[in-house]
């Protein structure tokens, strides 16, 4: 068996609530965190290929409008540009997250004359350059190489997930949170008739992905931010009304093609996780700590019907604190019995965790996550 295939059986089967060789491992990893790696390290320094990480992934250009980003603004490290979402967003020197200025749609009567691009526009795929998803996050990236450029070193050694954003996620980036919010409540027809048509946009856009993935694909991640540390964003019962069905929809589609699927939702969304049992996901992640989610105890509501991926407290890494580290693996290692669970942070390795602390983690589990588990 190839080292791919290796990896993929064992994802497969930790999301499948079976036991593989070994609980399955990744992770997201800020800029700062980069850089510091490869001050310690070398300038080669991949973290997929130095932990001997299980999977990737890999986002293709999903703005609306496929076009280079425009400078705005721009003093020093600070930076401020428009993007093909039609969001003006500001970089800061060395802030943790982007700030959003400004959003071009300002009245709901104007989400019906939002401009997209096709889904299955070559050039998401076959062409390099800017673009929201990839390159506004903890740092500014311009001129990307493109999906399949970024994809192709990574096909022969790990499981490769592509990504698509549910139309929530994908909708605020367009309109902003506040006008979402507001509305979602106020403006209901038009708001359901842009979320549909979003949904139809998305869906077409993980067909032509899968497509254009040409059988390299393992999984799909699919990010939704719902929720927040303290609960859903809006009620459980909208969420069901006008998103699920959208989800639902990308699911049936990836499991149509053989591929797994993991919902990214920050915060504590924990009022939707029987819904997702019921449409069919995979695996949950991230699982945030510092929203309340403990995954051992989420795996003894959910043992056999929802994986779960993350809630490794980035905190405790953050602290560098060797017996901390430790202790916080020994325990949500626990979650792994029977499988369902995955290692990861509970939301990705920020610029705070010293190199030396996620060697330390993935060590630990490396020592006693072979199955049968060596629980201390």
């Amino acid at each position: 068996m190839s080292k791919r295939d290796a990896k993929i059986e064992r994802l497969r089967k930790a999301l499948s609530h079976q036991e593989g060789d070994r609980v399955p491992v990744s992770d997201f990893f800020w800029t700062g965190f980069m850089k510091n790696a490869r001050r310690h390290w070398g300038e080669s320094f991949d973290p997929y290929r130095h932990f001997d990480l299980d999977y990737i992934v890999i986002t293709p250009n999903m703005d609306p409008r496929i076009q280079p980003f425009e400078i705005v603004e721009q003093s020093g490290d600070d930076i401020v540009v428009k993007t093909g979402f039609g969001a003006t967003i500001r970089r800061r020197g060395e802030a943790p997250m982007p700030h959003y200025d400004s959003f071009s749609v300002k009245q709901a009567e104007a989400m019906a004359d939002v401009e997209l691009d096709s889904p299955a526009d070559p050039r998401r795929f076959n062409l390099g350059g800017d673009d929201q998803i990839n390159c506004v996050g903890d740092a500014l990236a311009r001129d990307l190489p493109s999906w399949n450029e970024r994809l192709a070193p990574y096909v022969d050694d790990f499981a490769v997930f592509g990504s698509v954003c549910e139309p929530y996620e994908y909708l605020w980036r367009i309109i902003g949170s506040e006008n979402a919010l507001y509305w979602m409540a106020d403006h209901e027809d038009l708001f359901r008739a842009f979320v549909d048509r979003l949904g139809k946009f998305l869906l077409d856009f993980t067909r032509a992905q899968i497509e254009a993935g040409r059988g390299r694909l393992s999984g799909m991640y699919i990010w939704g931010d719902v929720a927040y540390v303290n609960g859903m964003l809006f009620g459980a019962p909208r969420w069901r009304e006008i998103f699920k069905p959208h989800v639902k929809a990308l699911i049936d589609l990836c499991h149509q093609h053989g591929l797994m699927t993991i919902y990214h939702g920050c915060g504590d969304a924990r009022a939707i996780f029987d819904d997702m049992v019921e449409i069919g996901l995979d695996g949950y992640n991230p699982l945030e700590a510092k929203a309340h989610l403990d995954v051992v105890e989420l795996k003894k509501k959910y043992a056999g019907r929802l994986a779960f991926v993350g809630n490794i407290d980035v905190r405790i890494l953050e602290s560098g604190d060797p017996q901390k580290i430790r202790n916080e693996v020994c325990y949500k290692l626990q979650a792994a019995r029977g499988g369902g669970w995955i290692f990861q942070s509970d939301h990705s390795i920020s610029s705070s965790v010293a190199p030396e602390s996620y060697e330390l983690a993935v060590k630990t589990l490396r020592e006693l996550g072979d199955y049968p588990l060596k629980l201390l």
